[in-house]
């Protein structure tokens, strides 16, 4: 028995060993996770982009904005003149939050009233617009605080000075729901179509049938699309199970254009499906291609902003997400479905997803060439 183990594990030793890429694979797989997960792997949420209209422009508005300048939660990115910049802005997932300041409120501060601000929150991510709401009133509280210590004591003083009013868009319950069913339309896309198409060309080789594509008069970019077409079906159908599951089980509201989802999904599942029979070309088994398969997914999942926020990450890493196609991707779900955005809000997403379709697909296409040549 002894000697029938020990055979048993020589001779998976010996067929890892014969394997170099999936051994390299399983060698450098446990430390790029953990590098993804130190790093990635964080509720805590800092400089979150803050759009500013001072409509007072005064000594006082200025305490104010100093006062959340030095909070470390919020980065005054933008100055505004008018509400239709914070609108676009906030739309456009460019600023997070938006401070109002009236054209009164140095007046009122000066002559002992309560200066009333407004803060706008974009709700449609909890996590950040939890903190946001809370470091709102947080540093207005704090700023109340300095300015009664700074009058005079013959003053009287009944109220704070600071009334920080906050409201809380797109999604004011900030429901956590709201926020990941739109992303796992995109995580699961992703997931099916790259996992179930990075095992087709491999499949077929170690069945021996590649050799009769090969002599069939057919050419790449035909039988790229040929191996496309099911599992764009099989993915429509799923994403369109999730949307009916998150309407009916968690009541979350689809504010957008339905058909432009659907467009660009469509987008979308191309770049994915073609990484998927990229995976497929490369890999000589299936063991392989589902390795490589999760050496992709995996990063995706953390640097897409599917559950971690950008913002929270180091610049490194924020400037490798701009390589993660899914990234692009959740902003075009959550965008559609929790803000109602248009293709003009999204057109730098769409661009991106253009091109990475355009780079995948022709890799692809390479690929499959030198194989059928």
């Amino acid at each position: 028995m002894k000697q029938r183990l020990f055979s048993l594990i020589r001779k998976e030793f010996i067929q890892i060993v014969r394997d170099p890429r999936t051994l390299i694979l399983t060698l450098i797989y446990p430390v790029v996770m953990l590098f993804l997960l130190g790093y990635a792997i964080t509720n805590d949420v800092r400089n979150i982009p803050l759009a500013v209209l001072d409509r007072d422009r005064s000594g006082q508005s200025r305490a104010l904005l100093d006062a959340y300048r030095a909070s470390d939660y919020f980065k005054l990115e933008y100055y505004i003149t008018s509400e239709d910049e914070m609108n676009y802005l906030i739309e456009s997932n460019q600023a997070r939050a938006a401070v109002i300041i009236p054209p009164n409120y140095g007046r009122e501060i000066v002559a002992g009233r309560v200066g009333q601000i407004a803060f706008i929150i974009d709700g449609s991510d909890p996590n950040v617009s939890g903190t946001a709401l809370t470091a709102a009133i947080m540093v207005g509280q704090s700023q109340s605080t300095k300015i009664v210590a700074q009058r005079t004591m013959r003053e009287t003083q009944t109220q704070m000075p600071v009334d920080v009013r906050t409201q809380v868009w797109y999604n004011p319950g900030m429901i956590t729901a709201y926020y990941m069913i739109p992303a796992l339309i995109g995580m699961i896309l992703q997931f099916l179509t790259t996992f179930l198409t990075s095992t087709s060309i491999v499949r077929e080789r170690e069945r021996g049938t590649i050799e009769q594509l090969i002599v069939t008069p057919i050419r790449s970019w035909e039988l790229v699309a040929g191996k496309m077409v099911p599992y764009v079906l099989i993915a429509f159908f799923d994403m369109i199970e999730i949307l009916v599951a998150g309407v009916l089980l968690f009541d979350v509201p689809i504010n957008g254009s339905l058909m432009l989802l659907l467009v660009l999904s469509c987008l979308f599942l191309v770049t994915t499906l073609g990484i998927g029979l990229l995976i497929s070309t490369v890999a000589n088994t299936q063991q392989e291609a589902m390795l490589t398969t999760m050496f992709t997914l995996l990063p995706s999942i953390f640097l897409s902003g599917f559950m971690f926020p950008l913002a929270a990450m180091p610049t490194f890493l924020q400037a490798v997400s701009y390589l993660i196609p899914l990234r692009y991707f959740l902003i075009i779900t959550r965008g559609i479905v929790l803000k109602g955005t248009g293709a003009d809000v999204l057109l730098p997403e769409i661009l991106a997803l253009c091109f990475f379709a355009i780079v995948v697909m022709a890799a692809t296409a390479v690929r499959f060439k030198k194989q059928l040549d």
